[in-house]
C-alpha cells in the first residue's frame, strides 16, 4: 500500500496471491476500525470512512469484509487498542520519507521500523525532520491507457482534470497524478467521473515539495526499503520524495 504509487499499487495487489491479498484486506480493516471509532459508522458524514471503504474497493476487498470491519468498530468498547503511528525518516540517498500506520503496540512497532530502516540504509529523524519538505493533499490517479482513459491524449486528460478543479498534476509514466485541496478532494473526483475519465484511486497523500533523482543503485535500494515496510503489519502508508 506505498503510497508513492497507488494506481500501480492496486494492479499488483489485484493480481497477488491469497496470502498477500489477506494482509492487505487486514490493513484496510484496521484503517477502518480506526475511521469508525473516530466519527461513526455512516460514510455518508465520516470522509475518513468513506476514503477507506473506496480504498477497500479499490482492492476488491469483499462487501462481507467491509460491513464486518465496520460492526466490530461498532460493537467494540473495549478490547484491541489500535492507535495511528506517523513518523518520518531518511533513507538511500537521503529520500525522504514518511511512514503511516496503525498499531495496538507503539513501541513494538517503532522498533520494528527502526530495525527495518537499519538494515536498509536508513535512519528515523525527529518529528517535523523531513515532513517540511510535504504538503497534505487530495491525490486522484488516472490511468491513461485503461479504457475508456485511453480514448484521450495526455494534453486532454490535462485539461479535463484542470476544468474539474486540479490544483496541481504529476505524471508518472502513463499514470496521471491529480493534485486536490483536501476539501475538495471528492468534488474534483466526481467531476472526473461525470466527464468520462476512470478514477484508479482517490486519497489524502503526504506530497513532496519536490522530487529528487538519484542513480539507479539508490533507487533500487530505496525500493528493497519500501518493500520492507510495506511488508510490515502496521505500515499503512509509505510516502517519499524519490523520482521515478
Amino acid at each position: 500500500m506505498s503510497g508513492h504509487s497507488h494506481a500501480k499499487n492496486v494492479k499488483r495487489i489485484k493480481e497477488a496471491d491469497a496470502k498477500k491479498r489477506s494482509k492487505i484486506f487486514s490493513k484496510i480493516s484496521r484503517l477502518i476500525l480506526v475511521a469508525v471509532r473516530e466519527g461513526g459508522p455512516n460514510p455518508e458524514i465520516n470522509s475518513k470512512l468513506r476514503l477507506a471503504i473506496e480504498m477497500a474497493r479499490q482492492f476488491n476487498m469483499p462487501k462481507e469484509n467491509i460491513e464486518r470491519a465496520i460492526k466490530r468498530a461498532v460493537g467494540e468498547r473495549e478490547g484491541e487498542k489500535l492507535e495511528e503511528i506517523c513518523l518520518e525518516a531518511l533513507g538511500p540517498g537521503g529520500v525522504a520519507i514518511i511512514i503511516e500506520g496503525i498499531t495496538d503496540n507503539k513501541r513494538r512497532t517503532l522498533n520494528e521500523i527502526k530495525q527495518i530502516l537499519s538494515e536498509n540504509q536508513g535512519k528515523l529523524v525527529a518529528e517535523g525532520g523531513v515532513k517540511w519538505m510535504f504538503e497534505k493533499k487530495g491525490c486522484i490517479c488516472v490511468n491513461s491507457k485503461e479504457p475508456p482513459n485511453n480514448q484521450k491524449n495526455k494534453e486532454d486528460l490535462e485539461l479535463i482534470a484542470i476544468e474539474a478543479g486540479a490544483q496541481d498534476l504529476y505524471w508518472e509514466k502513463d499514470i496521471l497524478e491529480i493534485y486536490t485541496e483536501i476539501k475538495d478532494l471528492e468534488k474534483v473526483k466526481k467531476e472526473l467521473e461525470n466527464r468520462g475519465i476512470k478514477v484508479e484511486s482517490a486519497t489524502l497523500d503526504w506530497v513532496p515539495k519536490e522530487r529528487i533523482k538519484v542513480d539507479e543503485n539508490t533507487k533500487k535500494n530505496c525500493e528493497k526499503l519500501f518493500f520492507a515496510l510495506d511488508e510490515n503489519d502496521a505500515v499503512q502508508e509509505i510516502y517519499s520524495n524519490l523520482k521515478l
